[in-house]
């Protein structure tokens, strides 16, 4: 990145791999995290050109009765058809992206992160982030914490998992890894360790 803007590190992990609650501790030392999953939501908000050119590629049938984008109806759309999907990703990722990288160029703090679920799946429009920090547990982790945390039985938590990018691929992008596969409790130090690790990498950069 170009001088001036923020060390970025961008965080990412399978999904019930606890990525929330790494967040949030990293916020609680001060640290401003732009989310991916809000970045969607605020890209197609009412008045946005985002949710002009979904109307505009599936019509008013996208929108609720207060005109707003209707997600589950969209949501069965889009797994039901793999082309209305990737049209909806082709309107909606561009505009993610560049949401975040704003975000990123009006920030003044000595380092920002970055929280993106798909990082893996989308690495190559990420690659001015400086670093990567992946939340890693086992795969058997993953599926108990997937089932119980979403009530969902093994078939369709195998399911959603083979659908990622595997942990091997993640494991393979990551600078740092926080291991999650105990309590949270767990979390602190390690956090705690990178944020020191995170603050002197972006006061060398200066």
């Amino acid at each position: 990145m170009s001088k001036g803007k923020p060390f970025t590190v961008a965080l990412t992990g399978g999904i019930a791999a606890g990525k929330s609650a790494v967040e949030q501790r990293f916020k609680a030392h001060g640290v401003h995290v732009y989310d991916a999953d809000q970045a969607s939501r605020v890209v197609v908000e009412p008045g946005s050109d985002g949710l002009a050119a979904i109307v505009d590629a599936f019509g008013s049938e996208a929108l609720d009765s207060h005109g707003r984008l209707d997600r589950p109806r969209m949501r069965k759309r889009v797994f039901a058809d793999p082309m209305a999907r990737k049209t909806l990703e082709a309107i909606v990722h561009p505009r993610v992206r560049q949401w975040m990288l704003d975000q990123v160029q009006a920030d003044e703090s000595p380092y920002v992160m970055l929280a993106i679920p798909l990082l893996a799946e989308n690495i190559g429009h990420y690659h001015w982030v400086d670093r990567i920090l992946v939340v890693d547990v086992p795969e058997a982790v993953q599926l108990q914490r997937l089932m119980l945390r979403d009530g969902m039985d093994e078939d369709l938590a195998v399911s959603i998992l083979a659908s990622q990018t595997s942990r091997t691929a993640r494991l393979t992008l990551a600078d740092d890894i926080i291991d999650n596969s105990g309590p949270e409790s767990a979390l602190e130090a390690q956090v705690a360790a990178l944020h020191q690790r995170y603050l002197a990498l972006a006061a060398a950069r200066r």
